[in-house]
């Protein structure tokens, strides 16, 4: 009896061990490790090179040490970048922002599993820092589901996975800090992110932002500046649906024009008008047969939301037109005689004589249309 005892212990004990641990594991496995096993295949790392002027000279082991600068030849150099993209369609177009592959002159694409493609541009846009690429592979792949920013709650947990400093495949999560923000970078306004404490690093650009459903709820694109920690942004997720389409379909986000002229609300103005808010805009004028006046914008409303959206002042509301493509429709509040209304707005392709216009009021320029080929 004690002989069986001692024969059957040792794998009762292990049974007893596996079973725990497998306990163990199902208890650790929470939202977060199923968003990454779902989505990681679909995220993509992204090397870019492009050629670039530069002067050079060979240098001395001395100088190359202690960093010794000197004139020398004209010649090209190639810079490497890095970034993040990830795949929304089995035929392989890819999403990341425009700052990852903008001038370069070979785009190399390495997917979770190690295969390694070349990438062509489908369409970029540089003020919405989004770009879209193409890979040709024998098989289908695997993709990341674009979900919806309208939703977002502020508080609920998100995952960023990207190749931050090339470290690939790495994954941070954190949680949505707030929606609609703006910022300024590079000399441009970027309005209406979603913002997030989850880490975001160079490298990171992007790479998705994605929900406990692992669906894409933002393309990750940069990180406050100034030292600052735990500030990091995505493009939400509806802009990028509109946006990716433009660049599919056109290869580029066609202008858009809605036909109204909008100033900064003042205090005063405000008052006058019955407002009591700190934020919107003043519609100044009304373009006859322009998509504002058929959707019924009238002159001295006040414009208080776009696309669910605060707006702030008169900046504020041009930046976000500019961020629907042509013939996207979207809702705007406006305040007028005491009360709020919403109409449709949708904006057309910006007319071309008002591209002639504004070309002569702001650089002197007379355009018109030319014919041949020029050599």
């Amino acid at each position: 009896m004690k002989a069986g005892v001692m024969r059957w212990g040792p794998l009762v004990v292990a049974l007893l061990a596996s079973s725990g641990a497998s306990a163990d594991m199902a208890r650790r496995r929470d939202a977060v490790v199923e968003v990454v096993q779902k989505v990681s295949p679909a995220v993509v790392y992204i090397g870019t090179e492009q050629e670039v002027e530069s002067r050079f000279r060979r240098r001395s082991p001395l100088e190359e040490f202690f960093g010794g600068m000197g004139g020398g030849e004209q010649g090209r150099q190639k810079i490497e970048g890095l970034g993040s993209g990830v795949i929304i369609d089995p035929t392989g177009i890819i999403v990341t922002n425009d700052h990852v592959i903008r001038g370069a002159s070979a785009i190399h694409v390495v997917l979770a599993d190690g295969r390694s493609y070349d990438a062509e541009v489908i369409g970029s846009d540089a003020g919405n820092d989004l770009a879209v690429l193409k890979v040709t592979a024998k098989e289908a792949l695997p993709i990341a589901r674009l979900g919806t920013s309208a939703d977002l709650m502020i508080g609920e947990t998100v995952v960023a996975i990207g190749s931050p400093f090339g470290l690939s495949k790495t994954v941070t999560a954190g949680v949505v800090s707030a929606v609609g923000r703006t910022f300024r970078a590079d000399n441009r306004v970027y309005n209406d992110f979603v913002q997030t404490d989850a880490a975001i690093n160079p490298g990171n650009s992007g790479g998705p932002l994605l929900n406990v459903d692992g669906e894409i709820i933002g393309i990750n694109t940069a990180i406050f500046g100034g030292g600052a920690q735990g500030i990091g942004f995505a493009i939400p997720a509806d802009k990028v649906r509109r946006i990716v389409d433009e660049l599919t379909r056109f290869g580029k986000v066609r202008p858009s024009w809605v036909g109204l002229d909008a100033v900064d609300l003042t205090p005063r103005a405000a008052r006058q008008l019955g407002w009591d808010r700190s934020y919107g805009a003043l519609v100044t004028a009304v373009e006859t047969g322009s998509p504002a006046d058929q959707a019924g914008v009238k002159r001295g409303d006040i414009v208080a939301e776009l696309g669910g959206s605060r707006i702030q002042d008169a900046e504020d509301f041009d930046t976000r037109v500019r961020g629907y493509p042509a013939r996207s429709a979207f809702p705007l509040v406006l305040f007028r005689e005491g009360a709020t209304r919403t109409l449709q707005l949708a904006p057309s392709e910006f007319p071309p004589r008002m591209v002639e216009s504004l070309a002569w009021d702001r650089l002197g320029l007379k355009v018109k249309e030319t014919r041949g080929v020029l050599a």
